[in-house]
């Protein structure tokens, strides 16, 4: 993951994970607008890592337990394509209710790349690209989320005290959660699909 960054974008590099392989960087591309991106090494070939996150049923198995992310219906799942649409409630702030979150398949290039969007949800804009690339190691994969607030000013303010440590918090949970999945320590959260889950196992 490289640190340089064009002319007027901010980046902050984040070096809180324990495990090697790992690596996150935030950018600030306007007052409005931030992306984050990660990479990790994962041991395991391409299109076994690739076959496992696209699956929108295995995002529950990534998520902190306080944003209680649920699939509204996880049948939905077993078919991935570009078009295709998911629905999930999440508790976007630990305190506050439930919300709908509706993600889209904008693009789908098994096993190298696909990006979803956020069609409903907290954000004003949210894209998730996904990429997936072969190494000596097994496959590297990087994530780049780019993402705005709603709300403007006060969108600037909750970035900076709450959403941008969220995102940390749920990204450095994600990785060390692949991790798991990666070195067979995985459990998994969910009894359900159990036919699926052995497909992931290493």
């Amino acid at each position: 993951m490289g640190n340089s960054s064009p002319p007027g974008i901010i980046t902050f590099i984040i070096e809180q994970c324990t495990f090697r392989g790992f690596g996150m960087i935030f950018r600030t591309i306007d007052p409005n607008t931030h992306q984050l991106e990660t990479e990790q090494i994962l041991p395991l070939p391409r299109r076994q890592v690739f076959a496992f996150f696209e699956d929108p049923r295995n995002l529950s198995e990534l998520t902190p337990d306080w944003l209680d992310f649920r699939m509204i219906d996880p049948d939905a799942g077993a078919t991935v394509f570009e078009g295709a649409e998911y629905e999930y409630t999440i508790r976007w702030l630990p305190w506050l209710w439930k919300i709908r979150w509706r993600s889209r398949i904008i693009r789908y290039n098994p096993p190298v790349r696909f990006t979803d969007i956020q069609v409903q949800g907290p954000y004003r804009y949210w894209e998730h690209l996904h990429t997936f690339e072969e190494v000596t190691e097994g496959t590297r994969m990087v994530d780049i989320v780019t993402y705005r607030l709603p709300f403007g000013t006060l969108g600037r303010f909750a970035h900076r005290a709450l959403v941008k440590a969220q995102l940390e918090d749920i990204f450095i949970y994600r990785a060390a959660r692949i991790h798991e999945w990666t070195t067979g320590q995985f459990t998994w959260k969910r009894t359900a699909g159990t036919t699926d889950n052995n497909i992931y196992k290493n």
